[in-house]
């Protein structure tokens, strides 16, 4: 028979984040309860009151201590053992780092274990001790986590209660260091944490990575939907871990998946965060890093190129025309032609590759064309073009990239 959660033996752990902590702690066979809460601090237990401190802790501005991000584990003795939880407490986190977790930065985010009982106090020394031998074998640093009775503890709020389940697609950086804690049966579960993206295998002038996580369905979704199609000049990858590349730099930590990083010599200059079946908005945040500013006039704001001062007015190379932030194709050269107008025109795209919208502006009625890749505004389609189509599409050459075959 189960016991109740009053009856159970509870120990309060700090791994960084609470979102992953509580997720894969509560992985653990016998763990009846993980709640995410705020321990050991000198104020009032809030996430709005912790933040706060927080900043002024960094600035010197006080010498209150700041309450850990902790998580309450509640467990049945008789179906795991304090051992086999510390264990996965151990290998579930980074216990050398200090005040940080992984790219979480800051006081509240230190490696701790608040114990109820000198029988915890004495099991947590224990198994710090054996799990730094572990740690100096595989040539790791010392171990900083915090051991001290738990003096103070405040629930946190609802939100953060099983948040993971409650947003599959949030992002918690919380990734251990791949040591086993030594016989622990815990490890069983426990992953060794993907290893960042080596730089070498990377564009430095300019790169995108696609930052995932285990079990997330809008990277999945994101995958499908752009991924798998990618034809962009810009080179990208997919990262499994927290971390950006050795050497390189993110402006700040990741807090949801997938998150798409733009890099330039190695220093991220943008982030799109999440992502939900938008594939526009996607598109016209990363048009706003590759196009110049006219550019960008004509593909978001339906802007116009003045006649005759648009590119491939005089292509005639056999190529085709791509969009210049999806890389998909657009027309083919055999379709273009001299239309007199001061546009690069043609009579027939590509299968696919536009889409059509009425366009009642500047006292006109005239058919609009965007990507259908990126949705950005191309032109118009009118219907004086030459045979077989009769259709000419005016585009502007401004918004067209060209690749020769």
């Amino acid at each position: 028979m189960m016991p109740t959660l009053a009856a159970a033996e509870s120990i309060v752990l700090g791994m960084g984040c609470f979102w992953g902590a509580e997720k894969r702690m509560g992985e653990l066979n016998g763990v009846l309860d993980v709640e995410s809460g705020y321990a050991n601090g000198d104020i009032e237990g809030s996430y709005e009151a912790v933040l706060a401190h927080e900043k002024a802790v960094q600035r010197g501005q006080t010498q209150k201590r700041n309450h850990a991000e902790v998580i309450k584990v509640s467990f049945d003795p008789a179906k795991v053992s304090l051992e086999t939880v510390l264990a996965r407490f151990w290998e579930s986190h980074d216990p050398t780092q200090g005040n940080r977790q992984g790219n979480d930065v800051g006081t509240n985010y230190r490696s701790a274990i608040y114990t109820n009982s000198d029988a915890q106090l004495a099991a947590a020394n224990k198994t710090r001790d054996i799990y730094q031998a572990a740690l100096k074998a595989g040539g790791r640093a010392a171990i900083t986590t915090e051991i001290a009775p738990l003096k103070k503890y405040f629930k946190a709020e609802e939100y953060h209660q099983d948040y993971l389940k409650k947003n599959p697609n949030g992002y918690c950086g919380l990734g251990g260091t791949g040591v086993k804690y030594p016989g622990s049966v815990a490890s069983a579960k426990v992953a060794a944490p993907a290893k960042p993206l080596d730089p070498k295998s990377l564009n430095l002038k300019r790169q995108l990575i696609v930052f995932e996580a285990e079990d997330c369905p809008y990277c999945k979704q994101f995958k499908a939907e752009v991924l798998d199609s990618w034809k962009s000049a810009v080179p990208v990858a997919r990262s499994m871990s927290a971390q950006a590349p050795a050497g390189w730099t993110l402006e700040k930590a990741l807090f949801a998946t997938p998150t798409i990083v733009l890099f330039e010599n190695g220093k991220e200059v943008s982030r799109f965060t999440g992502y939900n079946g938008e594939k526009p908005r996607f598109w016209k945040w990363l048009g706003f890093h590759l196009l110049t500013p006219e550019q960008q006039k004509i593909a978001f704001e339906q802007g116009t190129e003045r006649p005759g001062t648009g590119s491939h007015l005089d292509e005639k190379r056999p190529g085709t025309f791509v969009d210049p932030i999806t890389g998909a194709a657009l027309f083919r050269s055999d379709t273009k032609f001299d239309s007199g107008t001061g546009w690069p025109s043609f009579f027939n795209p590509q299968p696919g590759a536009l889409t059509e919208h009425i366009d009642n502006a500047h006292g006109m009625r005239r058919v609009e064309v965007r990507s259908a890749s990126s949705g950005i505004h191309l032109g118009h389609v009118f219907d004086d073009g030459p045979p077989p189509t009769g259709k000419r599409y005016c585009i502007n050459g401004n918004v067209l990239k060209f690749v020769p075959d």
